[in-house]
């Protein structure tokens, strides 16, 4: 009966592993795919796929650099706009969650239901709309519309909340007025440590979702000096005649590399919160 058991076991976890490395492959070939093309001109592009790298990085570089692709002018704004961007989603909407999830006010119900009625709504529903305003507000052309609207994120505050619902302690809240600490010290200085797991797990979907934003900055901006780093990718495109694949893959891969950063500089802080474990009442 033990021997039947473990050689189940044994299956069981052979088929997970299987599953495993298909679900890993089906994550990295393409990112592979794309560092290869990088490497590729763009006559070998049109030949087919490969998994083998080719000589002809530098030549993309020359291609990238030549078609007024200035790489650290999009850097500078895409880095600028994800930033604030991020920083203000994930802190007021972690204030947010914060709020509805401690304090018992009138309309506090209405407020909630607002906000998962904003989640189920289509972003591009707006989008004319807030054009239209932004252009009224003479706000076009200016990284702000960019910025600012990051404050109001359904989605974040609904995921910070559950999370708040599922860590924080009310008589750690409660102990803290107590001791005299104001609210913003409360969550400031207690409940933002809490709530660092979250925080940068939002911060990095908040930050992916604003680097690679194409469509808000391409409508708003006109001035190239103010061109994004996806953008600037778009511009590489040329003529209906003859389009650099090769540049343009390695401009797309080149793009990738503040998010990869920002990545593995913020899992530690989700990876250090797990460990910390959960707070004791």
């Amino acid at each position: 009966m033990t021997k039947n058991y473990q050689t189940e076991k044994t299956i069981q976890t052979c088929i997970i592993y299987v599953f495993m490395v298909i679900f890993a492959l089906i994550a990295v070939v393409p990112i592979w795919l794309m560092l290869v093309n990088a490497t590729r001109s763009t006559a070998q592009i049109n030949e087919g796929i490969t998994l083998i790298p080719s000589v002809y990085a530098f030549s993309n570089w020359k291609i990238l650099t030549g078609r007024g692709f200035k790489l650290a002018v999009g850097f500078k704004n895409s880095l600028t706009i994800s930033l604030l961007g991020t920083a203000l989603c994930v802190y007021f909407s972690a204030l947010v969650a914060y709020g509805i999830h401690i304090y018992n006010f009138k309309g506090k119900k209405i407020l909630w239901n607002l906000i998962m009625m904003l989640i189920m709504l289509p972003a591009s529903l707006s989008f004319i709309g807030f054009v239209q305003f932004m252009s009224k507000l003479h706000l076009t052309n200016s990284f702000i519309p960019l910025i600012i609207p990051s404050i109001a994120s359904a989605g974040t505050v609904l995921f910070m909340k559950q999370y708040l619902e599922s860590i924080l302690s009310i008589e750690l809240i409660e102990a803290s007025r107590i001791d005299g600490a104001k609210e913003f010290m409360i969550f400031n200085q207690i409940v933002l440590p809490v709530i660092k797991p979250a925080m940068a797990t939002q911060a990095i979907f908040a930050f992916v979702g604003s680097w690679n934003n194409f469509m808000t900055p391409f409508v708003l901006l006109s001035s190239t000096e103010k061109y994004t780093l996806p953008m600037l990718v778009q511009m590489l495109r040329g003529d209906i005649y003859r389009t650099e694949y090769g540049g343009i893959y390695l401009g797309i891969a080149v793009s990738l590399v503040p998010i990869i950063i920002f990545y593995i500089f913020m899992s530690r802080y989700i990876i250090s919160g797990l460990t910390m474990g959960s707070v004791k009442e």
